[in-house]
């Protein structure tokens, strides 16, 4: 039987324990939210080995500043979360002609493993005109599109995961999908 994830009180607990130099409550806190933090840092990098170094670099960031954190302010997880995007978005800044896509990735690596009805319509020289016209995009633009069309993700959700006002993200969504449309219609 699977344990259930921990409340944001544990988590809380856990990061003032781990702010005291308790390792046994940074494993558990690892345990208990490197899936997910891995998961936000996938989706934002779009690559495994990004996101591999954005969360070590994320877990030795939260370990070193656990004692910063405050409930008061957010959650233990939102506070996590706000590190591994922040670190993801460093990576992103560091490599501004790869923003994440590397020239030898094809549509089906860039996309999710499980393909949507959509994803399976695209083909051939569809996904290489739609992969160009996505890697024009801003990073973070790109990032809200493709979660929200390729892995499904309501507005809503878009905006507590990119930590980003709602409006915001309605905004990146609607200004990348009509210069999606340009770029498809000149190609």
């Amino acid at each position: 039987m699977a344990t259930s994830p921990p409340s944001p009180a544990e988590l809380s607990l856990l990061l003032a324990r781990t702010s005291q130099g308790d390792r046994h409550a940074f494993s558990k806190l690892y345990d208990a939210t490197s899936a997910k933090l891995f998961g936000l840092a996938v989706r934002i990098l779009t690559r495994r080995d990004l996101a591999e170094e954005a969360l070590q670099d994320a877990f030795v960031s939260i370990w070193h500043h656990a004692g910063s954190f405050n409930e008061d302010k957010a959650s233990a997880m939102t506070w996590m979360i706000t590190i591994v995007r922040n670190r993801c978005l460093d990576l992103l800044r560091a490599m501004p002609h790869e923003h994440g896509l590397g020239e030898d990735q094809d549509f089906d690596q860039w996309a999710s493993e499980d393909l949507s009805p959509i994803e399976q319509a695209i083909s051939g020289q569809e996904a290489h005109v739609l992969l160009n016209c996505m890697k024009a995009l801003a990073p973070l633009q790109r990032q809200a599109i493709a979660m929200s069309y390729f892995h499904g993700l309501a507005h809503e959700q878009l905006a507590q995961q990119l930590i980003q006002p709602l409006g915001t993200i309605k905004t990146w969504i609607r200004r990348g999908l009509q210069s999606l449309k340009n770029c498809i219609a000149k190609a």
